[in-house]
């Protein structure tokens, strides 16, 4: 009997594209194998245990012989490829059509807001990223004070502010209140406020970051985990891109290892119930993200040390970010599944999953929990025997 699910989500840790990545711009997308090519291989020995030599090939990872935990790969049947979408269907909700709004760079409507609410011009504008617009904008923004706007091409605005120029607090109340405007005025929109530190001509990311998101539109795991009466914790962004909605408690990270930190000192005071934890390791420096990758393999041990019987933990992601690709945020990718618990089947190949909804549905049921209206659990396949 499954009595608590650990669920990891990496941002962005991608496997290779979907078949309608095309569409995208996304075909050649494959986040993990373009970052082991860019960094000569990458050292990933518990992961190869899990599975992961077996789900793609990645140079520096072997497929083992008799991985000791079961593993696939899961596809998204929503349109879209950002957390929204990625942690939503992780969580029950297949989205039908999800209207492209800033396919061209920040539409004129949400400018308009953005500088009504700020009291001053905005800059950048375009679709990006994170790391080009700090370098491209930021003797403007310290000379200015003006915020640095931009998108990921997708229903998603970007906003950032130094903090001298700014206190965080009413940064971000400022972005809150952006999304309430872009969502009064129909326009359906995730608008992202990210603190940054720095002298003029190196601007970085500070502590701080918050999203902006509306509410699920159906039921989500959270929900009926909530009803059933289970206990559902949230370390870093799944409060933020749920709104809060199902969780008991939850708790923000500094970090993508700060966030693993929390769910590890989690085990000894949350005794049943879900810990969902969002673990933001990629960044657009591939060394970086290859340190930050290997360096959460390193400390799974940490983890898997402390289970008990009756545990399950899943580890997967949301959506690709593959930065061999100019200019992208997120790509359209299949992304890796791996289950694993005292007692649980080993080595068992759960194959592609046309959706991530099949996460959800596989909590809810360990959990007994009611049945989600989308997805197929895979946890006969995770019984022993």
């Amino acid at each position: 009997m499954i009595n608590r699910v650990i669920l990891l989500v990496v941002d962005g840790l991608g496997v290779g594209a979907l078949s309608d990545g095309i569409n995208y711009g996304d075909a050649e997308a494959n986040t993990l194998v373009h970052l082991a090519e860019t960094v000569d291989g990458l050292s990933l020995p518990n992961f190869e245990m899990l599975g992961l030599g077996h789900i793609v090939p990645i140079k520096g990872v072997r497929a083992m012989v008799q991985p000791n935990g079961s593993f696939g790969r899961l596809g998204f049947a929503s349109p879209g490829k950002d957390s929204v979408v990625g942690y939503w269907e992780i969580g029950g909700i297949i989205q039908k059509e999800v209207p492209t709004v800033c396919r061209s760079g920040v539409p004129a409507m949400i400018v308009d807001v953005v500088e009504q609410l700020f009291g001053r011009k905005s800059i950048g504008r375009g679709m990006s990223s994170l790391g080009v617009m700090l370098r491209r904008h930021s003797m403007e923004h310290m000379a200015t004070g003006s915020p640095i706007l931009w998108t990921d091409g997708g229903n998603t605005c970007f906003l950032a502010m130094h903090e001298s120029i700014m206190a965080t607090v009413e940064f971000q109340q400022r972005c809150r209140e952006i999304r309430k405007a872009v969502k009064d005025a129909g326009t359906l929109v995730r608008i992202v406020g990210q603190p940054v530190i720095g002298g003029h001509d190196l601007l970085r990311p500070q502590v701080g970051r918050r999203d902006f998101v509306m509410e699920p539109p159906g039921l989500t795991m959270l929900d009926v985990l909530s009803r059933s009466g289970q206990i559902a914790m949230g370390v870093g962004k799944v409060y933020d891109l749920f709104s809060g909605r199902g969780l008991t408690k939850s708790f923000p990270a500094a970090s993508g290892m700060a966030a693993f930190d929390e769910v590890i000192g989690m085990l000894n005071k949350v005794p049943r119930g879900l810990i969902c934890a969002s673990l933001d390791l990629l960044s657009e420096d591939a060394v970086q993200s290859a340190t930050a990758v290997q360096e959460f393999d390193r400390r799974l041990p940490d983890l898997f040390e402390k289970l008990r019987l009756g545990d399950m933990v899943l580890v997967t992601g949301d959506h690709g970010r593959d930065f061999s690709i100019p200019g992208r945020t997120s790509t359209r990718e299949y992304v890796p599944v791996f289950a694993t618990g005292p007692k649980l089947a080993q080595g068992v190949d759960l194959g592609t999953r046309p959706t991530a909804a099949d996460v959800g549905q596989t909590i809810v049921e360990a959990l007994r929990a009611e049945r989600l209206p989308v997805g197929e659990s895979f946890l006969d396949a995770l019984r022993p025997g």
